[in-house]
């Protein structure tokens, strides 16, 4: 990583501590143009939300009759949910891994 890279991710990391304990995000992490770390993130978790939110719905659908649900779809639908709920759990793993490696590092 150069050293823009770094700093740009601590700023980021900033303005999501910042956001977490309810202040003011911090400008320098919209200074870098284009979506925000935070912003991807929500929306990665929207999705994640919309497709168990859709799955769910289907798996209701079918056990309640609907001739329009097909079985094989509501299968493959909690297949994708759970996939991306999983996916989306090794991020913040990997997230929160990064975030204290930065932490324990000596400036």
């Amino acid at each position: 990583m150069s050293e823009i890279d770094v700093n740009q991710l601590l700023n980021q990391m900033r303005a999501m501590a910042g956001a977490a304990q309810g202040a003011e995000r911090a400008p320098a992490a919209e200074e870098a143009g284009g979506p925000g770390f935070a912003a991807l993130l929500k929306q990665s978790v929207d999705q994640v939300s919309d497709a168990q939110r859709t799955a769910g719905a289907m798996a209701n659908a079918f056990a309640k009759g609907d001739p329009n649900v097909d079985l094989t779809e509501v299968m493959v639908a909690l297949q994708k949910a759970s996939v991306s709920f999983q996916a989306m759990t090794q991020v913040r793993n990997k997230l929160v891994e990064a975030y204290q490696q930065v932490m324990n590092m000596n400036l």
